[in-house]
């Protein structure tokens, strides 16, 4: 049955979607020149307003932690100003949104930001080029300092505050795919000897403290997070992992986020160590709200809320080749099918 992803959802005391279909983050590549949101960006996400939640493209804290070209930023006052833009049409359509927040660590490119190095948790480099600029190769990060490490805190507590003025209902602390604060959490990427290393606690200590930094700012009925168990992109899996992630689930359960978002881009790869699929793994480690996502249909989707298997279900590339997802699936339309060609236009 299909109706259980039409029945509101409440997420805390604060906070209650209208559907349980999320639009799952989408980096699109779409910002202007100085990283401020478009006209395009502002049209793009009203017409996805009847989602439950739409959770926007991955949003830069800083300038030091681009590594795509024109990904937008919430750092600048012209940023949040164009922030407001969206929000507000979002808001006037009827929708709610949260802005995904990230730093891409060493996936990040000194091209961007005219700088001498990138910020990771380890000297380690990741190979190739990158996407949409191949002729640009990855750098060999510098390991963050303690004090650099606290001042990303700080800069993500800034930007989650920035978010709130821009308008945001909340905000999703990117964790996942790869990213800065993923790879504090995987041991192919953090070879650190400090209090930031070695073990699970200690790998946990900067994803947690970020996740405490913010929810002491804006509150942790307004703070999501997006986790990645699973090494699938941007790194290497490592099997010690695994004693990281059943450290740090409980510890982010105890803060009472406003959801955990699953990451992943297929939720039907199996990890060894995990004893299964991603979702699989964190729903037997987490009992709250929790996001579902990864090539799930409508009917497969809502067959796994049914099953308990996670309580919402975050859809990506068939929202952006259908704007009126929602409706088409309320109204048993036919979906247009995705296809690579979309992703050069805002529809």
């Amino acid at each position: 049955m299909l109706d259980t992803l039409f029945h509101p959802f409440v997420l805390n005391d604060t906070l209650t979607l209208k559907n349980r279909i999320l639009m799952a983050p989408l980096t699109r590549c779409m910002a202007d020149d100085n990283l401020v949101p478009t006209q395009a960006m502002i049209d793009y996400y009203a017409r996805r307003a009847d989602t439950g939640l739409i959770i926007s493209e991955a949003i830069l804290i800083r300038a030091d932690g681009q590594g795509y070209p024109h990904t937008p930023g919430l750092f600048t006052p012209e940023q949040i100003n164009g922030w407001r833009k969206v929000t507000d049409a979002v808001h006037n359509n009827g929708g709610k949104i949260f802005a995904q927040l990230w730093h891409t660590g060493r996936v990040a490119h000194p091209f961007f930001f005219n700088g001498e190095y990138v910020l990771a948790p380890s000297a380690i480099a990741l190979e190739g080029t990158l996407p949409r600029m191949r002729e640009l190769t990855y750098t060999v990060p510098k390991p963050a300092t303690k004090t650099e490490i606290e001042q990303l805190i700080a800069d993500f507590s800034q930007a989650a505050a920035n978010a709130i003025d821009a308008g945001f209902d909340g905000v999703e602390i990117h964790g996942a795919n790869g990213y800065l604060i993923d790879q504090f959490l995987h041991f192919s990427t953090n070879e650190r000897d400090d209090e930031f290393g070695e073990t699970p606690e200690n790998m946990a200590r900067f994803p947690l403290a970020v996740i405490d930094a913010i929810s002491q700012r804006i509150g942790r009925d307004r703070t999501g997070l997006r986790l990645s168990p699973g090494g699938y992109f941007n790194l290497e899996g490592d099997a010690r992992d695994r004693k990281v992630f059943d450290y740090l689930l409980p510890e982010v359960e105890k803060r009472c986020l406003a959801y955990l978002h699953v990451g992943i881009f297929d939720d039907s790869m199996n990890f060894d160590y995990l004893d299964g699929s991603v979702s699989q793994y964190m729903r037997a480690h987490y009992q709250r709200t929790l996001v579902g996502v990864g090539c799930y249909s409508p009917q497969t989707g809502s067959d796994a809320i049914e099953a308990g298997k996670f309580d919402l279900l975050a859809i990506g590339r068939p929202l952006i080749a259908n704007p009126d997802y929602v409706n088409k699936i309320q109204s048993g339309k036919a979906l247009t099918p995705y296809d690579d060609t979309m992703l050069a236009q805002l529809i």
